[in-house]
C-alpha cells in the first residue's frame, strides 16, 4: 500500500516561504501535529513575532494574533488572563525574544505566565540580512560582526533557557534542535510537553530550538545541520533544563507573599 503524506488538520496547504534547509518549517510542522493529538485546535490561540515567522498564520489554520515586535509573551499574557480556558503559546524569534522583546519574555517567565514558548534560536537575524543577534556565538560571522564576535565589544552571547530556568515562574524548559530525525522526534516531545504543561496549569514553559539558517550561515543545509552539532550545541547544550513536577497550587511559596 502507498503510504500518502498529509498534512495535520491544524495546518493550511499553503507552500512555505522559508528557505531551503530552514528549521522554520520542521517547528510548524511539529506544532501543529501536537496540536492535533492533543485535540486543543478549538481552545488554541498563537502569537506570532516579526522577523522570518511573522507570515506563519498562512500555514497554521487556527486562531493566530500578530504580535508588535518583541511583544508576544505580553499579548499571550493578555489573552490568557481574559481567557483563562485557552490555550496560548508564543512563537518568537531570537530576536525577539532576547533582544527588542527580553522585558516582555522574562517578566512574563518571572510571573509564572500559564503560557508555552517556541522559541526559534538561529543565532542571527534571519530576515534583515544576518546581522548578529544576542545569540550570535563568540566568533561568528554575520555582517555586521565581519571579524567575528567578540566578548569585548558584543558582549557574550545570552543563553535564554538557562537565564529562564533560574527563575520562580518557569516550569518546564528543554532545548532542542531539528537537524536529524531523531531530533525531530524530541523536539516534538518537548513541544508535545510544554503544551501539556500549561493545560496542567503548572505555570510558564519553554522550548528553544537549534534551527538552522543556511542562507544567512552561508552553508549548504547538510552543513548547517553538521555545524549545530559541532559547533552550536557547544555554547547551547541540549537537553531538559528545568522540569517541575509540581501542579502550581494556591499556596504555593513561589507565588503566595
Amino acid at each position: 500500500m502507498k503510504k500518502v503524506f498529509e498534512r495535520p488538520k491544524s495546518m493550511k496547504k499553503n507552500i512555505f516561504h522559508y528557505c531551503a534547509g530552514c528549521g522554520h518549517s520542521i517547528a510548524h510542522r511539529l506544532i501543529a501535529e501536537v496540536i492535533d493529538e492533543l485535540g486543543i485546535r478549538g481552545v488554541l490561540i498563537g502569537v506570532l513575532p516579526a522577523g522570518c515567522a511573522v507570515l506563519a498564520y498562512n500555514y497554521f489554520d487556527v486562531d493566530m494574533i500578530e504580535a508588535q515586535h518583541g511583544r508576544g509573551p505580553a499579548t499571550a499574557t493578555g489573552i490568557k488572563r481574559a481567557l483563562p480556558d485557552r490555550v496560548v503559546f508564543c512563537y518568537q524569534g531570537d530576536g525577539d525574544l532576547a533582544a527588542i522583546g527580553i522585558a516582555e519574555s522574562f517578566h512574563a517567565a518571572n510571573r509564572g505566565e500559564n503560557i508555552t514558548v517556541v522559541f526559534i534560536n538561529n543565532a542571527v537575524y534571519g530576515m534583515t540580512g544576518g546581522q548578529m543577534a544576542p545569540t550570535s556565538m563568540l566568533g561568528q560571522r554575520t555582517t555586521t560582526s565581519p571579524g567575528g564576535r567578540k566578548s569585548l565589544l558584543d558582549g557574550y552571547p545570552i543563553q535564554v533557557s538557562e537565564v529562564f530556568s533560574l527563575l520562580p515562574g518557569t516550569s518546564y524548559i528543554e532545548r532542542c534542535t531539528v537537524n536529524s530525525p531523531a531530533s525531530i522526534l524530541k523536539a516534538k516531545k518537548a513541544i508535545r510537553k510544554a503544551f501539556q504543561c500549561q493545560i496542567d496549569g503548572r505555570g510558564f514553559s519553554l522550548v528553544e530550538i537549534l534551527s538552522p539558517c543556511p542562507t544567512n550561515w552561508k552553508m549548504t543545509p547538510i552543513e548547517s545541520c553538521r555545524w549545530i552539532d559541532e559547533v552550536m550545541s557547544k555554547t547551547f547544550p541540549l537537553g531538559v533544563i528545568k522540569d517541575l513536577p509540581e501542579i502550581k497550587k494556591k499556596g504555593d511559596k513561589r507565588h503566595d507573599g
